[in-house]
């Protein structure tokens, strides 16, 4: 079966067929490096680490490309805040430099603990000034640009189609935007956006270059057509992002895009649904900040969060919550439970043979490939593991295939060791603690073995300890 994708630009699900034969050019808009990523902003690189594994799973080879905007994005999607690194810089007193170095870390911190593949290539905003200036001027030699009040701004008016892919009734929102919000005086349309500010009510910025136009800084926009076009040429398969990019980024990116160049940009568009709290879509600037560190500290793994996630299709949105999240704990510690009774039994990678543990592995294939459909992926899982007439190479094997799209490390799980005799006399002293009631003696020893890196566990049948995942 051919992997099939729900083409945001059609609004259907279509076979995948790359421009180049088994090679894949995917662009995903990456982190705006001024603040942590929250756990829904994690979400959307989540599903497109599942669609990277995948095509890799179905023999593509992929070239990932991820920016790092760190200049340019404002405090909203229009062309009037404040540039949100600055924002943050001003606050605590530090750079745009060294804010943006420290929250690309923290990002990728993130990345590595969720078990994402790291992207082919990764491109900072501030590293393409030179390609970014470059795009401006075709657009300005094609006549789809002006400039007013110091900036330059792409006229929407110059091309035919632009809002295609969010599908926008230009008439309606023009109404709306002289209605409802502060209308930019110098733009010719409500919806023209600006590729390049030499003019900020806010003042002079740290980060800003030489231009044709003036001494200035980059659009949020400009700079993902400007990259990915650079990395992946003037035309690739897959551009993916959350569903709120669609509307003004997304659309405003292929509007410039397709005006430099006169061709179709990208091939799919796929886009991610968003995690949903309490309040509605979560977001920094609302509620509790759930970050992975907030999550780590209440007691969780970054893997359980992970898990949680491929138990909702990508498209769906998914309601979080601490009970669910417990819930996806609790099933993926009884995966590993399983999965570390095979090793310890001595079970090994084989060649699969049996027509049962061949079906399955075609079943499972099939799901994924079917639109990353993770939720049917995950009953492929348990099936198997449950599965006892199936023999236990191939249940292993099975396991270990399945988790090249899943990625919940399974293949590090080994078998069991021997608990050290200092940690055995730590968890024996904290039972004589527990049992004459010293507890908070018992619960200082619990934490001390927790740092040593063991999990104790008590039940009505007694307490028991074991290592980590």
């Amino acid at each position: 079966m051919p992997v099939q994708l729900y083409n945001t630009m059609s609004r259907t699900i279509e076979p995948f067929v790359p421009i180049k034969e088994s090679e894949v050019g995917l662009y995903t808009c990456g982190p705006t490096v001024y603040n942590y990523a929250h756990i829904g902003n994690l979400r959307t690189y989540l599903f497109e680490d599942t669609l990277k594994r995948v095509l890799m799973l179905s023999g593509f080879t992929v070239n990932h490309v991820m920016n790092i905007t760190d200049v340019g994005h404002l405090t909203g999607d229009g062309d009037d805040g404040e540039d949100k690194l600055q924002r943050m810089a001003d606050a605590k007193k530090q750079s745009v430099w060294q804010i943006a170095d420290y929250y690309t870390k923290a990002f990728f911190a993130d990345f590595d603990e969720l078990n994402m593949i790291r992207p082919t290539t990764l491109c900072k905003a501030t590293d393409h000034i030179e390609q970014m200036i470059d795009l401006i001027s075709r657009l300005e030699e094609r006549g789809h640009t002006y400039t007013s009040g110091g900036n330059v701004y792409f006229s929407i008016d110059s091309i035919p189609d632009y809002g295609k892919l969010a599908r926008l009734d230009l008439d309606g929102m023009q109404n709306a935007s002289r209605e409802d919000v502060e209308v930019d005086d110098h733009k010719k349309n409500p919806k023209d956006f600006v590729l390049w500010f030499t003019r900020s009510k806010h003042g002079e910025q740290e980060m800003m270059w030489p231009s044709p136009w003036g001494r200035g800084f980059p659009g949020w926009h400009i700079e993902c057509s400007a990259m990915s076009m650079y990395y992946l040429g003037e035309s690739f398969d897959i551009h993916c992002g959350g569903i709120d990019a669609i509307p003004v980024h997304h659309t405003n990116e292929i509007a410039q895009s397709e005006a430099a160049t006169g061709k179709e940009w990208v091939k799919y568009w796929l886009h991610g649904e968003f995690l949903l709290d309490d309040t509605g879509k979560m977001s920094k600037s609302k509620g509790e900040f759930l970050t992975l560190a907030l999550l780590k500290q209440k007691g969780f793994e970054a893997l359980d969060y992970r898990y949680l996630v491929l138990g909702a299709h990508y498209r769906s949105q998914l309601r979080f919550s601490f009970e669910s999240l417990k819930m996806a704990q609790s099933a993926r510690r009884r995966i590993n439970e399983a999965v570390r009774a095979l090793v310890n039994g001595g079970s090994k990678r084989v060649e699969l043979a049996s027509a049962r543990a061949l079906s399955y592995r075609d079943a499972f294939l099939s799901h994924v490939q079917n639109d990353l459909n993770t939720p049917q992926a995950l009953a492929d899982l348990w099936a198997v593991i449950k599965d006892g007439e199936l023999a236990a190479d191939e249940r292993y094997t099975l396991v270990l295939y399945f988790d090249q799209a899943l990625a919940l490390r399974l293949d590090e799980i080994s078998a069991d060791e021997a608990i050290p005799a200092d940690v055995m006399a730590l968890f024996e002293e904290r039972n004589r603690a527990k049992a004459a009631k010293e507890w908070g003696r018992s619960d200082a020893l619990r934490d001390e073995l927790a740092t040593m890196g063991y999990v104790v566990k008590d039940s009505s049948a007694g307490s028991s300890i074991e290592k980590k995942m």
